[in-house]
This record gives structure tokens, sequence and C-alpha cells, in this order.
């Protein structure tokens, strides 16, 4: 059963100080710069490097989930879980998706769930 939920694309790098605040589905063509931020109550995904801070299911929900082709952000969370990325420079070599797994956040590959 699949069922149409409100999303919002949003086709350009946010800069520091952007916010983005959004009932439902937030997608993000481009970057998100540190100092950015993306509210949303359901999930995230963007299209470019994730630098900024990310709340998706900020309802509550905590199936929602956050992918990105670069996800090193300032803070990442999913419904009431955080987690900051680790404190490395080393590129990424896929697209990672972030979701609530046994009370914390997992990163995994794309497609490898």
């Amino acid at each position: 059963d699949v069922r149409g939920e409100s999303a919002v694309v949003i086709k350009q790098t946010l800069r520091s100080g952007g916010v983005v605040r959004h009932i439902g589905h937030v997608i993000v063509i481009g970057d998100v710069n540190p100092g950015a931020q993306i509210i949303a109550g359901g999930d995230v995904l963007i299209w470019g490097r994730l630098r900024g801070i990310v709340h998706a299911g900020a309802n509550g929900e905590a199936s929602a989930i956050v992918g990105a082709l670069d996800m090193r952000p300032q803070q990442l969370r999913i419904a009431n879980h955080v987690a900051v990325a680790p404190d490395t420079n080393t590129p990424r070599t896929h697209a990672e998706v972030a979701f609530v797994k046994d009370g914390q956040i997992m990163a995994e590959e794309w497609g490898s769930q």
C-alpha cells in the first residue's frame, strides 16, 4: 500500500543560515552547507553533500530516514534520536542512508539495508 505524502523539492545549495521546515519529506538537489538546517516531518534526501544539520521525523516519526551522496552532518536527528558524524575528511565512495535501529541512529551504504 503506497500512499502519497507531501514533499518539497529544493533545487539549490542551502547555505549557512538557511533553514527549511516542512511537515512532510524534503528533497534537496544540491548541498547542505555547514550552518544550514532542514527540519522535516518525514524523510530527508540530499542529492549532494550533507554538512549542515538535519532533523527528519521531527514530529516523532522514528521510521524516517536521511539519505545523502556524501553524509557528514554537523548533527543528524531522527525523531528524538541524535547523532554526530565522525570527525574525518575521508572521501565517501558511496551514498549513505541513516535510520533508527535498536534505539540508535545507524548509517549504511545506500541499498545495503
